[in-house]
């Protein structure tokens, strides 16, 4: 690992880029992100990376190479999802939205830092006509020395993963770099022959959830051994440098994992979860029940405190009268068992739904790492 490319994750989440990054053989050199609970897990399962806790826009592509002790021509590639509050069609969709300019930072950043790539990460709406202003001026910091290519969507299930999650990446390389083959070409490659299925990602998982489960502690809980699954087997690869040591071993030596908590229900609840069809929507909590043999639909976060705190609308289980746990969303994001949120079941959601789909994402970073014969 120390002798593959650098790159840096701003605005990292908890950190499924980074994921997706370590898992394409690239060193996550550091990871910027301004909430300090978020940041917290994000070094908890990357803890041979630099962390910083600060808002992007105060930080300049000088600053940011001192901090993660490189140089100018040491950095191979700056990747990251500015928040797409802004841009989202559950949201207000106000071009005037403040943390729309953190777009434009991450551009910013890239004109000051040189990377030889980059990747930023935004939801589909942010194509839409009315943001073409803020597209643009992004574009225009860096197309001076970059070559940008058109925005590509990417479905996380055509790449492997077990959600309909769609995404927008902006890419860019160096024009000094020399580079072969066509990248997008190379991404369209990387597309999975079947889909993997909403059964396969939560396979060996505990079914009877226990509205108890409600502490850190009780939330972790044995996990079945699984056999012939290709997508758990390659979700649950142990990656050098990455992951807490103690996650990692209460996973391979005792088949536990945490994040399996408990959410109470009332009977009446209960009962209507229990009648819904596969793919049907209660009416009340406005949850939709998973198909066994179908895919996720994109895991919303909800609100942080400065919103209200409000929960998102979580799936309900395909075979069980109850919501999904974090562990179970965790899976259908493509995260790993081994992989670590929050120590509480609110936040652990906001950290899934927040996050890039890893399965993608690794995708994505093979392509331009072939491409740039990295």
């Amino acid at each position: 690992m120390p002798n593959n490319p650098k790159i840096i994750d701003l605005f990292s989440g908890v950190g499924g880029l980074s994921l997706g990054a370590a898992k394409a053989n690239f060193e996550l050199a550091g990871a910027v992100e301004f909430e300090k609970r978020i940041i917290d897990c994000h070094a908890r399962n990357f803890p041979k990376s630099n962390h910083i806790c600060a808002d992007v826009s105060t930080l300049s592509g000088k600053k940011l190479l001192e901090n993660n002790g490189l140089r100018l021509s040491e950095l191979a590639g700056i990747v990251g999802g500015p928040p797409c509050q802004g841009f989202s069609s559950m949201g207000k969709g106000n071009p005037e939205d403040k943390r729309n300019q953190l777009f434009s930072d991450f551009f910013r950043i890239v004109s000051e830092a040189k990377p030889v790539f980059f990747m930023a990460e935004n939801v589909p709406g942010i194509l839409q006509e009315k943001y073409s202003e803020i597209r643009e001026n992004a574009i225009r910091i860096v197309e001076k020395e970059y070559e940008v290519f058109q925005p590509i969507k990417i479905i996380a299930s055509e790449y492997g993963g077990a959600t309909t999650r769609t995404r927008v990446f902006f890419i860019g390389f160096r024009k000094d770099v020399n580079y072969s083959g066509n990248l997008l070409d190379e991404i369209y490659s990387l597309k999975v022959d079947s889909l993997s299925n909403v059964n396969q990602a939560l396979e060996g998982l505990p079914i009877d959830i226990s509205e108890d489960w409600s502490t850190f502690g009780s939330s972790w809980q044995k996990v079945q051994k699984m056999t012939g699954n290709s997508y758990l087997r390659s979700l649950n690869e142990v990656i050098e440098g990455v992951g807490d040591d103690d996650s990692i071993t209460r996973y391979l030596k005792r088949q536990e994992v945490s994040g399996c908590f408990g959410t109470k229900h009332s009977k009446e609840v209960s009962m209507r979860y229990a009648n819904l069809k596969p793919g049907e929507q209660d009416n009340v909590s406005k949850s939709i029940k998973l198909k066994q043999y179908g895919l996720c639909p994109t895991l919303r976060a909800g609100t942080d405190s400065t919103k209200g705190s409000f929960q998102a609308v979580r799936p309900i289980h395909p075979t069980q009268p109850r919501v999904i746990t974090p562990r179970e969303a965790a899976r259908l994001q493509g995260f790993p068992d081994w992989f670590q949120f929050h120590e509480t079941k609110w936040h652990s959601f906001r950290l899934i739904g927040n996050s890039v789909c890893p399965v993608a994402a690794e995708k994505i970073l093979r392509a331009i790492k072939s491409t740039l014969n990295m």
